[in-house]
Order: C-alpha cells, then structure tokens, then sequence
C-alpha cells in the first residue's frame, strides 16, 4: 500500500498488468536439442492449462451458484442485524426502567427530607409561637 502512494505522489503511471506468467518459452537456444528441457517446458504448459480450466470451472460455479451463496448470505447479514437491533432496544428497555427506578428512588428520599424539614420548621415555629406567649 505505502508502495502505491508513494508512485501516486511521484505522479507514475500505472504499471501494466504482467503476462510473464502466462508466457510459454521454449528452450533455450543451448537447450533446444535437450529432451529434459522441453519436458519441462511441456510439463509448465500442461499446469497452466490445468490453472487456466480450473478458473474457467471455478467461473461457471460462481455463475450458477454465486447468486444464490450472495442471497444467503445478505439474508444472514440481514438476520443479525435485526438480532443486533433487538437486543439493543432490550438494553435500552432496561437502561430506561433502571432510569425510572433510580428518579423514584430520589423522589420519595426528597419527599421523606422535605417532610423532615417540614416537621422540624413545625415544632420550630410551636416553639416560637410558645415562647411569644410566655
């Protein structure tokens, strides 16, 4: 990759695809009369031909059945995403009623101070009102 953008700031071209590979050479010119030689350069046609039919077969497979593997599999994507969904509204259920509990919990500890504080204001002014009259 860093390979890439270093030829994309030098402002290269694209090097061409490479068909090194799928070349057949022949012998060398020291060679050519050497039977192992030639073997060899039958035995490197005859595995590209094999290469060759297996992309050629692995195409036709795809092209049957790619289709098919591509719906399975979207429909499985698809199934985990609604799996994902449910259980996050679950979390967030749970998250909104532990909200609730806790905003309870503090409502009745204020009311249980605020009436606190109301009983002690009461005896407070009873007292005053009994101290203005003594």
């Amino acid at each position: 990759m860093r390979n890439e953008f270093e030829r994309l700031a030098a402002r290269q071209p694209l090097e061409l695809l490479s068909m090194k590979r799928y070349e057949l050479p022949a012998p060398s010119s020291g060679q050519k009369n050497d039977i192992t030689a030639w073997q060899e350069c039958v035995n490197n046609s005859m595995a590209q031909l094999e290469h060759q039919a297996v992309r050629i077969e692995n195409l036709e497979l795809m092209s049957q059945h790619g289709c098919n593997a591509w719906k399975v599999y979207n429909e499985h994507l698809v199934h985990m995403i609604e799996q994902a969904q449910k259980e996050l509204q679950k979390l967030r259920w749970v998250s909104l009623v532990s909200k609730n509990y806790e905003i309870e919990r503090t409502i009745v500890q204020l009311e249980n101070e605020i009436s606190q504080i109301k009983q002690q204001h009461g005896e407070a002014n009873k007292e005053n009102i009994q101290q203005d009259f003594q």
